[in-house]
């Protein structure tokens, strides 16, 4: 069985590659050229009609939205998650989800407020900081939850909600490139640990290579120098 990702360097495509290889799966990569709008030629949107990053092409057909991917990846190979049985499953999905449907939704709408609310600049500005608050108080919740010991977050061996997480955190330190950012470790160190834990590991060293995101692309982030492509 060999996937198919299509894929813009860090994008949300990163972290179903990271996934892909955490697992040590056979795949094959299809650059969408995000400068030309790739994601909305027609061929694209007969795998993904919402035009967005990424797609993983499957024996089963075509899977989109993040959380969805991560999901059907440790159902179908048996890691990464709680199984379906397991007592712990109920919890792993309810962060999986908020981590999906919350916290990357937000992060969508504070780098693209236009797509949101118009050009106005201080409507964007008022939509930012209050974006930038809510997230706080998520991460806060993230960091906790980090620290209580779960074997399906912030744990050494990661699990696909520590992948997703580590990537979240590593654009909300580098982005929006045009304002303040209030993220810092200092008030999360529970999440510093679990980045710290999840860059170590080989199968994301074999990912930042191949999208140039350098040695450590979730503690000490810098903007990514990918061989083929770019991030926006």
């Amino acid at each position: 069985m060999t996937y198919r990702l299509h894929y813009a360097p860090d994008n949300a495509s990163l972290i179903i590659r990271l996934a892909l290889e955490e697992l040590r799966l056979p795949y094959e990569t299809v650059l969408i050229d995000r400068a030309a709008s790739g994601q909305r030629t027609p061929e694209y949107l007969r795998l993904n009609p919402n035009g967005l990053i990424p797609v993983l092409e499957t024996p089963q057909g075509p899977l989109f939205e993040t959380g969805a991917v991560l999901l059907w990846l440790a159902d179908t190979h048996a890691t990464l998650a709680p199984a379906p049985d397991h007592p712990a499953r109920g919890d792993f999905l309810k962060w999986l989800f908020f981590v999906s449907n919350t916290v990357h939704a937000e992060l969508r709408i504070l780098f693209y407020p236009a797509k949101y609310i118009g050009d106005d600049a201080a409507h964007q500005a008022a939509l930012r900081a209050g974006l930038q608050d809510s997230l706080a108080r998520h991460l806060q919740k993230l960091d906790t939850l980090a620290s209580q010991g779960h074997a399906w977050f912030g744990a050494p061996a990661p699990s696909s909600l520590d992948l997703y997480v580590a990537t979240l955190l590593r654009w909300l330190a580098l982005y929006p490139k045009d304002c303040a950012r209030s993220f810092s470790f200092d008030k999360t160190p529970h999440l510093y640990r679990l980045a710290s834990q999840v860059e170590r590991r080989a199968s994301v060293q074999t990912a930042s290579v191949a999208e140039g995101l350098g040695p450590t692309p979730f503690t000490r982030p810098r903007y990514a120098t990918p061989p083929e492509g770019s991030a926006t």
